[in-house]
């Protein structure tokens, strides 16, 4: 298992990746997003040399908010052209996995419309990281795409698409978490976890490890059961980056000790 986090967007991608260097991280989650960190703002040969130089592995994200559910068939196109972008630059900085948000944002349309969108702008994205050494995945979100039904509607349809698991999604605005039945039933397809602590609700606070209510030792012991020992992380927006430090020596213990 290798821990790792993800880039401020406001903040130089080459200083992330030595700060968390330093902190002793295995990878960036590297977005690929403004004001910063777009990927046309992006210095490649920049990036390239820090992880080279910090040996970090690196794990590709798209920004949230692209809209490729959208009903204007040309800003649909634009969304899928911006995460064709980014594909290319996560090619050349080594990565082999890149998320992407699914979008339920169509006014007026009905679901079977909105997971259309979907479905075309990622099996267009899927083509294009064709022979490029990244394979993508989707991410679970909550209210739409956060049960082991919602993400069949997306994943059944495209069997060559990875799984982002987002365990902190997991426990929002449900009575229970679908950790277990989307593990259960995608497990094979997991490429990728995001980790952080949260109160449930419908609040995505992004707090330290412990500082919320999720039984994250069971969450790993589940990881463990399905096989999982990839790349974990840990989304932990905290102003104090010893909170994050806190959090990846957490992990590290709770790893070792879970049972699968």
């Amino acid at each position: 298992m290798k821990i790792g986090a993800m880039n401020h967007p406001r903040q130089n991608p080459a200083q992330e990746i030595r700060r968390f260097a330093e902190m002793g991280l295995d990878f960036i989650d590297l977005t690929l997003e403004p004001p910063e960190a777009g990927w046309w703002q992006c210095d490649v040969q920049e990036v390239a040399r820090a992880l080279t130089e910090t040996g970090m592995g690196i794990v590709g994200h798209t920004a949230y908010y692209l809209p490729i559910a959208h009903p204007f068939e040309d800003v649909r196109r634009a969304a899928v052209q911006a995460l064709t972008h980014s594909v290319r630059v996560f090619s050349q900085l080594g990565a082999c996995v890149m998320n992407i948000h699914p979008d339920a944002h169509a006014p007026m349309h009905d679901r079977d419309f909105v997971i259309g969108q979907n479905l075309k702008s990622l099996a267009d994205v899927m083509a294009a990281a064709q022979g490029t050494g990244v394979r993508v995945m989707v991410e679970n979100l909550p209210r739409n795409f956060n049960t082991a039904a919602q993400l069949a509607e997306l994943l059944d349809p495209l069997p060559e698409l990875g799984l982002h698991l987002d365990i902190g999604h997991t426990e929002l605005m449900l009575k229970t978490s679908s950790a277990d039945e989307i593990i259960e039933r995608f497990g094979s397809r997991l490429l990728h976890v995001h980790l952080h602590d949260n109160k449930g609700g419908d609040a995505d606070l992004h707090l330290p490890l412990g500082a919320g209510t999720i039984d994250v030792a069971r969450h790993l012991a589940t990881l463990k059961r399905a096989g999982y020992d990839g790349t974990i992380t840990l989304e932990v927006f905290t102003p104090d980056p010893a909170f994050l430090k806190y959090s990846a020596d957490r992990l590290r213990a709770m790893w070792d000790e879970a049972r699968p």
